[in-house]
């Protein structure tokens, strides 16, 4: 199984030529593709972010526009959940003194818990934790 990261996520909902080269890739793996609750909180937050700071009714009438379209892939995917399991790996980590950002540490345990490989362009961060699986379908 594959989890999205936001990043990959976000390629993805945007239809740009990457997020495009990658739904392909996701059909050709025949492989299970989901993302986590915690790539749809950041992605909705985003979204709701730029909305409240739309400058003009177009800028706004688009953000919302694009917000339904990113609702509609989310709506396709597995939603993995941040569970208990996942919060008791989250904080042990935390309490072994691992450093990197919350949702990233969070995605990364809920992948822990179900076996499964990370797809990321955030390699960096992710490698730090032990015995994380992690791919880069973008680049």
């Amino acid at each position: 199984m594959f989890i999205l990261d936001t990043n990959h996520l976000r390629e993805l909902a945007d239809g740009t030529t990457l997020g495009e080269n990658l739904r392909r890739r996701i059909v050709a793996s025949q492989s299970g593709v989901v993302t986590s609750i915690i790539s749809v909180d950041e992605t909705l937050r985003g979204w709701l972010a730029y909305i409240a700071k739309a400058d003009s009714p177009q800028r706004e009438a688009e953000a919302y526009a694009r917000l339904n379209e990113t609702i509609d892939i989310l709506s396709d995917l597995i939603r993995l959940p941040y569970d208990m399991e996942s919060a008791a790996r989250f904080a042990a980590f935390r309490k072994a003194g691992m450093q990197i950002g919350s949702k990233d540490l969070k995605i990364a345990c809920i992948a822990l818990e179900h076996d499964a490989v990370v797809l990321t362009r955030n390699i960096k961060d992710f490698n730090k934790v032990p015995g994380l699986k992690i791919e880069n379908w973008l680049d």
